[in-house]
């Protein structure tokens, strides 16, 4: 998926400024894409360059006018031509990984730490995810959010997240067992 897709996607239901894309691709896109603001504004020109957005000026009183942005026809276009391709399999490629898979040559105590950092990290995310659900929820249950709701797309997701950090949790947990056992052991 290359990021103009995820930014298709963002822009598939409103108009949005480049920071307001920004701020939601730390939120709402966070569990299957990542990009930095620098790279979405890029984007964001390429993509206009392109025709698949067109931007505005909206005046702000006491900062700079701002460029929010809305898909055109050949960016809905586009939207859908990548609904049609199957998706590449993921790939996963994550340094914590190959330090707790060279556990037994390296240092326990080091790797450990860095569970825990990470694990911190899991938690934060998911109390973020929870917020955004509760948001759109908005006091109705799963159930009948998923039967009418909109964006039903965005909150799929958005329970994929959900469900990667809680396993993610449970992976840490297992890992600091192990190792804390295994130390026990030793001592």
């Amino acid at each position: 998926m290359a990021l103009q897709d995820a930014i298709l996607t963002a822009l598939a239901h409103d108009e949005s400024s480049g920071y307001d894309l920004s701020k939601a691709f730390d939120v709402s896109v966070a569990n299957y894409w990542t990009a930095s603001a620098q790279q979405l504004y890029r984007e964001l020109d390429k993509m206009e360059e392109a025709g698949l957005v067109r931007a505005r000026s909206v005046a702000q009183s006491k900062r700079p006018d701002k460029r929010v942005f809305r898909l055109t026809a050949a960016g809905r276009k586009a939207l859908r031509a990548h609904t049609l391709r199957s998706p590449k399999p993921m790939a996963v490629r994550d340094e914590l990984l190959v330090q707790v898979a060279a556990l037994e040559s390296g240092d326990p105590a080091a790797i450990r730490e860095h569970v825990v950092e990470r694990m911190e990290a899991f938690e934060a995310k998911l109390a973020v995810y929870r917020l955004v659900q509760e948001r759109t929820l908005a006091g109705r249950t799963e159930e009948e959010f998923l039967a009418s709701g909109e964006p039903v797309g965005q909150y799929l997701t958005l329970l994929r997240g959900i469900s990667f950090e809680e396993e993610n949790l449970a992976w840490g947990s297992r890992v600091l067992a192990v190792i804390d056992a295994r130390a026990g052991e030793t001592d």
